[in-house]
């Protein structure tokens, strides 16, 4: 009885808990948050400040007793706590203050391919300690794939790669289920790490994770352009410690991302070789997928493309992609139960 009660008073949720950011997709609505998984906690009081935009604004310009904590770090919860009070902040933006007592959705949940059964688990906690009556997991892979419409039910290869924030995931999928795959840590907190070094090694300057995102973002590019392009880089000086900005181009960058880069590469020809031909002519015919935000690095596409000797292409808005999935596997959550988890939890009981 209860069980029905809190079903009238929840929308579901389908919810992509990325490294970088964390997307909420409602039942009939859509995706109604994106904001950074950023959570501001006041260290005299343990009270949670702020969360998601408004934690990210106060990143690097608070007092020391305010500090910001991202909660997953590689993609998985590495702070359990934090983590709940992020997932519990965006249930209950989603249901409003008036009906926050009631609201108990289901919810289902995109996570990395790679992570185990005790980050599973974490993750299935995290989301039930935040009020979700039911919680289902999905691979994130899977879940993009579904997100931009590939064909994961048929017996018929489909290849994308997944490259986010925290970790990428490689994936090969057929009848329902992934082939073969490949997770690592290098995504795009790997890579402005790498222009964080590249500036301090080799322009001698300091700049942070946050300038080291707009340059990525602003002239990052994985193969030479048509057009150099230029930014400023602003930081402080590593002799001097006096603020400094120098000229830096998309050569600079591309020279600081290409260990990254190499890596993305190899992984992907890695997981081809180990996928069954008949699948590995299906993705020639279908080509490679990419989602995502590190899928929109400049000519990204056209170096796997070269690489692989497989056309590549960029999802339509990649960024979303995994969280349009979970909403569609939501929706009809019948047809398509076989492609989550097995790890599924049991409804909780409130009788």
């Amino acid at each position: 009885m209860f069980n029905s009660l809190f079903s009238i008073f929840s929308n579901d949720i389908g919810i992509d808990l990325g490294t970088a950011n964390t997307l909420v997709y409602v039942a009939g609505r859509g995706i109604v948050i994106n904001e950074p998984s950023v959570v501001a906690v006041n260290q005299k009081t343990g009270k949670v400040v702020a969360v998601g935009s408004d934690a990210k604004r106060m990143v690097g310009r608070t007092p020391s007793h305010i500090v910001a904590h991202r909660p997953l770090i590689e993609g998985v919860i590495s702070d359990f706590e934090i983590t709940e009070e992020m997932i519990m902040h965006f249930i209950h933006k989603v249901h409003g203050s008036y009906v926050r007592r009631l609201a108990r959705p289901r919810v289902v949940i995109g996570v990395p391919s790679g992570i185990t059964e005790v980050e599973r688990k974490a993750v299935i906690d995290a989301a039930k300690s935040a009020g979700a009556r039911q919680v289902f997991l999905i691979d994130e892979p899977m879940a993009a794939a579904i997100g931009v419409r590939l064909e994961v039910q048929e017996p018929v290869g489909n290849m994308i790669v997944d490259i986010g924030g925290g970790t990428s995931d490689i994936a090969v999928i057929s009848l329902g289920g992934i082939v073969a795959s490949k997770n690592l840590r290098v995504a795009g907190d790997r890579m402005n790490a790498d222009i964080i070094d590249f500036a301090r090694n080799e322009f001698k300057i300091v700049i942070g994770e946050r300038t080291a995102e707009d340059l990525k973002i602003a002239i990052g590019s994985a193969v030479t352009q048509s057009e150099e392009l230029e930014a400023t880089m602003r930081g402080r000086d590593l002799i001097s410690g006096l603020p400094r900005e120098v000229l830096v181009t998309d050569a600079d960058v591309r020279e600081a991302l290409k260990n990254s880069v190499h890596a993305l590469v190899k992984s992907v020809k890695e997981t081809i070789e180990v996928t069954p031909p008949e699948l590995v002519a299906d993705i020639i015919h279908r080509g490679i997928v990419l989602v995502g935000g590190g899928s929109q690095l400049r000519g990204l596409d056209i170096l796997f493309e070269r690489e692989t000797r497989i056309p590549v292409h960029v999802a339509d808005d990649p960024v979303t992609a995994v969280v349009r999935g979970t909403g569609i596997v939501l929706e009809d959550i019948d047809h398509l139960k076989n492609v989550l988890i097995d790890e599924t939890s049991e409804e909780v009981s409130f009788t």
